[in-house]
C-alpha cells in the first residue's frame, strides 16, 4: 500500500513485480551514467580552452557510435528477458476472468461451477472504521498464495485496464477481446489496484482489492461463495 511519502514502487510481492523493479534500478543507473558524463563534457567545454582539433577525429566518432550502441543493449536484454516472463504463463493453478463494466468489475472464477461476483466500491458513508476510501470493495478477489493464477481480462462497454502494482499486472480490458496475463502471489495479503484507463465519469471509483490467502483458506472461501 503506497504512502503519501513514497518515493519507490509499492513493495514487492510477486517474483515478476520484483523483476521490475530491478529493472527499474538498473535503467536508472544507466540514465545516472549518461547524466553525468554529458555533464563533465558540459563542463569541460565551459571551463577549457576551444580547440579546432577535430578535423582527424575518427576515434571519438568510433566512441559516440559504439557506446550508444552498448547503452541499447544493457536496456535491451534485460527488458526482452521480463517481457517473455510476463507473457509465459505454463499449466496455471487457477483461472480468473474479469470483466469490466461502467463502473465496477465482475469476476468469474472459470475452474468452479456458479462462483461469479460483481466488485464494487464501498461508499464512504459505509466504510469500516480502519479501510481504505476509494479502494476497498464490498466483494475481494480471492486467490491460493504461491500459486500461479491465469487472468483473462475483457469489457462490457469501454476500455478499462486491470491493474495491481504490488502484483506487477496491468492489463488492458478491450470490448470483443480476451487478453491474457498471470499473476502469483508470493506472501498472504491484500493489495489494492484501480482501472487504469480513463473509461468515463466515473473512472475513479471502480477499485480492485486481491486477497492471497493460504490454499485451505481459499478451499473453504470459494465453497461458501459457490454454496
Amino acid at each position: 500500500m503506497a504512502n503519501h511519502s513514497q518515493l519507490n514502487f509499492q513493495d514487492a510481492s510477486s517474483p515478476i513485480m520484483e523483476e521490475l523493479m530491478g529493472f527499474h534500478d538498473h535503467a536508472l543507473m544507466v540514465a545516472l551514467a549518461i547524466c553525468s558524463l554529458v555533464l563533465y563534457l558540459l563542463t569541460l567545454m565551459l571551463t577549457e580552452k576551444l580547440t579546432s582539433n577535430t578535423v582527424n577525429a575518427q576515434a571519438i566518432e568510433l566512441v559516440w557510435t559504439i557506446l550508444p550502441a552498448m547503452v541499447l543493449i544493457m536496456l535491451a536484454l534485460p527488458s526482452l528477458r521480463i517481457l517473455y516472463m510476463m507473457d509465459e504463463i505454463n499449466e496455471p493453478d487457477l483461472t480468473l476472468k474479469a470483466i469490466g463494466h461502467q463502473w465496477y468489475w465482475s469476476y468469474e472464477y472459470t475452474d468452479f461451477k456458479d462462483l461469479t461476483f460483481d466488485s464494487y466500491m464501498v461508499p464512504t458513508t459505509d466504510l469500516p472504521l480502519g479501510h481504505f476510501r476509494l479502494l476497498e470493495v464490498d466483494h475481494r478477489v480471492v486467490i491460493p498464495t504461491s500459486s500461479t493464477v491465469r487472468v483473462i481480462v475483457t469489457a462490457d462497454d469501454v476500455l478499462h485496464s486491470w491493474a495491481v502494482p504490488s502484483l506487477g499486472v496491468k492489463t488492458d480490458a478491450i470490448p470483443g477481446r480476451l487478453n491474457q496475463t498471470s499473476m502469483f502471489a508470493s506472501r498472504p495479503g491484500v493489495f489494492y489496484g484501480q482501472c487504469s484507463e480513463i473509461c468515463g465519469a466515473n473512472h475513479s471509483f471502480m477499485p480492485i482489492v486481491v486477497e492471497s490467502t493460504p490454499l485451505a483458506n481459499f478451499e473453504n472461501w470459494s465453497s461458501s461463495i459457490s454454496s
